[in-house]
This record gives C-alpha cells, sequence and structure tokens, in this order.
C-alpha cells in the first residue's frame, strides 16, 4: 500500500473523530493506521509489529473510540500497558481524540499511586480503562472494576510488558474477559512471550508488519559534537539557545548525571527538570504533564524513566552520553521526528569510547550521523576529517 493514498476521511470514521484529527493536525493516516484501523473497525484480531514513533496509539485508540455505545456506563475497551508513564501518555491522547464526543469517558489506572482517586474515576463509569496489569488486577479484586461487558482488550508495548514478568497478570485479565470481541497485540518486537499469547487468546488473527525502512520512519537528521568531558554541558545548553530550540530532552545514562546536568541548567537560568527513578512518582507526573503541555523547555531523563514520553512536536533529542545499548538510542531519537514533523537528534561525543560506540550504533541502525562543529556564535559547520598520515615503516 503506498503511503499517503489513504486519509482518515476514506476510513469511514465519524465526524466527532475526524473534527478531533483535524484538530491536532493529522491529514494522512501512518502505515500502520492505515493498517490496522480497519481491521479493528471490523472486529478483527490484530498482532502488529510497528517502530517507535509511528502512531500505533491512534491505529487502536480510534476504533476503540468508534466503538463505544456512550449510552452504556460499562466498560467497553481495556488498553494494558507496561509501565504508568505510558498509560498516562495514552489516556492523555485518547481524551484528546475525544474531543467532540459526549459521554465517553476515559479512566487510568496504574500502581504507586493513591487507589482512592483511581476508584472515584471508576465510579464515574468511564467506557474504557488504560491500565498496567498489576494495578488492574488490584481493582478487580476489590470488585472496584468488572471486565465482563468489554468487547476490546490491546496490549500495547506488548514484548515489554510480558518481558517485565506481566505474563501471568495479562493471561489472567484476557481470560476475565468473557465476551471479548478482539484482542490487539502491539509491538517494535514480536518476542516468544507475544506470540505465545497470540497463539492462546486471537483467532483468525490478522499480522501486520511495519518496517523501519518504510517512508513513516520518523524523519530525523541525526548530527554528533565531539568535545572534551569538561565542555559537554556548556556546549549543549549553547546549542540549544543558538539553534532555538523549545522544546528538548536530554538523556543521560545515569540518574547521578541527570540530577547533576538538571542542577547545573538550573544554575545557568535555563528552564529545565529532570525525571530519574529516585524522584518521586508524583514530582515525576508533574514534570511530565508541564512539559506535554509546553510549560518546561527542556526535560533531562534517563532511559527507564523516559518510558511513555509521548510527546508530537519535540524540537529536539539530545544525547548527553551516548547509549549503552543500540536500542536505546532508536528509541531516545524516537521522541522527535513524530506525526510527520522533521526531527533533529544529536549526541555529545567527549572521548573515543563514547565515539566507538556512535560508529556502532549508526552501522546498527543503519543511520547518517553527521559530524558538526559548533561555533562560539552558534553556527554550525560540518567536521572535517583531519587526514590520515601513512605510516612509515622501517627497513633493518
Amino acid at each position: 500500500m503506498e503511503q499517503n493514498t489513504v486519509m482518515f476521511q476514506d476510513m469511514g470514521l465519524s465526524d466527532a473523530m475526524l473534527k478531533a484529527l483535524e484538530k491536532k493536525g493529522y491529514g494522512y493516516p501512518t502505515t500502520i493506521q492505515q493498517l490496522a484501523i480497519p481491521e479493528f473497525m471490523q472486529w478483527k484480531d490484530v498482532i502488529a509489529k510497528a517502530p517507535t514513533g509511528t502512531g500505533k496509539t491512534f491505529a487502536f485508540g480510534i476504533p476503540m473510540i468508534e466503538h463505544i455505545d456512550p449510552a452504556c456506563g460499562d466498560v467497553q475497551g481495556l488498553i494494558l500497558a507496561p509501565t504508568r508513564e505510558l498509560a498516562l501518555q495514552i489516556g492523555d491522547e485518547l481524551r484528546g481524540l475525544l474531543t467532540y464526543y459526549q459521554g465517553i469517558r476515559v479512566a487510568v489506572l496504574y500502581g504507586g499511586a493513591s487507589i482512592g482517586p483511581q476508584i472515584k474515576q471508576l465510579e464515574k463509569k468511564p467506557q474504557i480503562v488504560v491500565a498496567t496489569p498489576g494495578r488492574l488486577m488490584d481493582h478487580y479484586n476489590r470488585k472496584t472494576v468488572r471486565l465482563d461487558k468489554i468487547q476490546t482488550v490491546v496490549l500495547d508495548e506488548a514484548d515489554r510488558m510480558l518481558d517485565m514478568g506481566f505474563f501471568k497478570d495479562v493471561t489472567k485479565i484476557i481470560e476475565k474477559v468473557k465476551n471479548r470481541k478482539n484482542l490487539g497485540l502491539f509491538s517494535a518486537t514480536i518476542s516468544q512471550e507475544v506470540m505465545t499469547v497470540s497463539w492462546m487468546y486471537q483467532r483468525d488473527e490478522v499480522e501486520i508488519t511495519v518496517e523501519p525502512k518504510q517512508e513513516d520512519r520518523p524523519d530525523i537528521d541525526q548530527y554528533s559534537l565531539t568535545v572534551t568531558p569538561l565542555e559537554k554541558a556548556e556546549t549543549t545548553l549553547r546549542l540549544i539557545r543558538t539553534q532555538g530550540y523549545d522544546r528538548v530532552i536530554i538523556f543521560c545514562n545515569t540518574k547521578h548525571m541527570c540530577q547533576r546536568l538538571s542542577d547545573d541548567f538550573q544554575r545557568a537560568g535555563a528552564d529545565c527538570e529532570c525525571i530519574h527513578g529516585d524522584i518521586k512518582q508524583s514530582l515525576r507526573e508533574k514534570t511530565m504533564q508541564r512539559y506535554r503541555d509546553g510549560k518546561l523547555a527542556v526535560l533531562i531523563a534517563t532511559d527507564v524513566a523516559s518510558r511513555g514520553i509521548d510527546v508530537d512536536d519535540v524540537d529536539c533529542v539530545i544525547n548527553f552520553d551516548v547509549p549503552e545499548e543500540n536500542e536505546y538510542y532508536v528509541h531516545r531519537i524516537g521522541r522527535t521526528g513524530r506525526a510527520k514533523r522533521k526531527g533533529v537528534a544529536w549526541s555529545i561525543v567527549g572521548n573515543f569510547p563514547e565515539k566507538a560506540k556512535l560508529d556502532e550504533i549508526a552501522k546498527f541502525s543503519n543511520y547518517q550521523i553527521r559530524p558538526m562543529v559548533l561555533g562560539e556564535d552558534g553556527t554550525l559547520t560540518e567536521e572535517v576529517a583531519a587526514p590520515t598520515k601513512p605510516v612509515k615503516r622501517r627497513f633493518r
């Protein structure tokens, strides 16, 4: 199927959905949306593999909303997510799509937070529940949520969720949804656990694979800057200020570096906050909400804390530390270049091991990462490789 040959208007969606998509600036569906939405609309089981940043949330969220009966107060759609950050993000995305609907409510349930406010959400009779598996089982055991009227179940980031030890909880939940019409498994990779769940619970499933090489792979210009280790922080801040980036995510490899860089930037007058594992969940959520609302310019994060960051208009991602895993690099830069927008990713290289690692990442991911030089005035020029001197051999 060629890209951009289908528009959302061609997919039989309601006027309320089309108005919401138009308001958010979406005209053309991505490949995963083109392929998955029609199957979901026909209540088919779907197992889909697609890279980060290709629009998976809308691929299952749009048809789930279209199937909801607003006059019925039962839970009709369930989305399971591996982390609270991702669950909150999915909830925000769905509420954005519901702008022009009446009477459809979304509840988000996750651990690490007081259960009381979540029970109050459930008392308002939401038709869609987004949840982490452990907290959903907690509510089920307390009899604060019923699963018997659910029609559609979706596992988002299924590979990560099952890899994190949620296999028993997930299978228990699916088995308690007695009247399920369809099951969707969405994943960046199809692991053995994902295949097992598909084999156990899906029937005549439609398999969808979106390769990273297709056109809707995020459009991201990738660059590197090589400086001394002591210059990394000052160079990063100068890069942000001189290039006029309004919304930036910076990744560090450790909690210590994440906090230290945030403190340094704040002392320099930057509008900046950080999220990492040592920060209280409630504070992390407030920081993330400020960032999503455009009230925070620079967010500094570790890889673990960044799960679920899904903001469409991130100007730039900066790897303050070159990641230790090739997959982390792909995941990090996938936070920019979303929703058909152009993205920019920078890696700040401070020593030879980091340079060697970045070269390996470029080769592994088939990316072109262009070395640049940042002038004191903010001008950017391509780094000129030093000519290699021939090795003189001495003969005896």
